[in-house]
């Protein structure tokens, strides 16, 4: 089920009715830290090179090269922190459009079945800083573990299957569910949902394949609450509260 729910996402990764949301995304990120580039740039120049100037009165013209190789390993760092921005920023834009991904993916797959209601702005402004609050974290917990050998890796993955799961596989839920029953239907099938969110993992570790992550794991997650939802038809929240 997990297997064949992450073939049918990738597939519509690349699908035609998903085009447009993968060039807006992709478009849109660009455009995002283009602005941030030029904006810490600019804030660099107005405050850094004035307080460089202080530092070191009386610098001869001869030694302006000093500016220079300063502002150099400035661009140089703040390309590294842009590249390491990358996919927080993807997730943060992403996060906007996941709503479209589940409904292609509901009329072209599902077509017998009801549209699930796409969730207030408030919502997907809260899912969306709450997907890119995932991504940071695990990329900071990520780098921290890369620190420990032997545990990084299995850290990296349990850490971010279990958060990546939980919160794509509520958002697919959300759509059919309130919001309460929704969580409670993720905790059921939570061994299901860790096991596929260690399938995103995997997706996430991969260099550049990983900038679709959200797109990714939106479908796939899709696929695998319709999945489930077939297999325990008579779920209700008051089985659980009640269990």
């Amino acid at each position: 089920m997990i297997l064949d729910a992450a073939r049918l996402a990738f597939a519509n990764l690349f699908a035609p009715e998903t085009r447009s949301v993968f060039w807006k995304v992709i478009g849109l990120t660009l455009l995002a830290l283009v602005a941030l580039w030029f904006a810490v740039r600019e804030l660099f120049v107005w405050l850094a090179l004035p307080w460089f100037d202080t530092l070191m009165p009386g610098t001869p013209e001869w030694a302006g090269w000093l500016t220079f190789i300063v502002g150099l390993f400035a661009s140089l760092g703040l390309a590294l922190a842009l590249a390491l921005l990358l996919a927080p920023v993807t997730a943060l834009i992403a996060g906007f459009f996941l709503d479209d991904v589940a409904e292609v993916i509901e009329t072209r797959d599902y077509p017998d079945s009801a549209l699930g209601k796409p969730l207030p702005l408030v919502a997907a402004m809260t899912g969306s800083a709450k997907f890119l609050g995932v991504v940071i974290l695990g990329n900071i917990i990520a780098l921290l573990l890369l620190l420990v050998p032997g545990v990084n890796l299995i850290a990296f993955f349990l850490v971010n299957g279990y958060l990546l799961g939980r919160e794509y596989f509520e958002f697919a839920a959300m759509r059919y569910r309130p919001t309460a029953e929704a969580r409670l239907f993720r905790v059921k099938h939570r061994s299901t949902v860790f096991l596929a969110g260690l399938v995103l993992a995997g997706f996430l570790a991969v260099p550049l394949l990983n900038l679709l992550t959200p797109l990714f794991a939106a479908a796939m997650m899709v696929h695998l609450h319709k999945m489930l939802s077939a297999r325990d038809p008579g779920f209700s929240a008051a089985q659980m509260t009640t269990a």
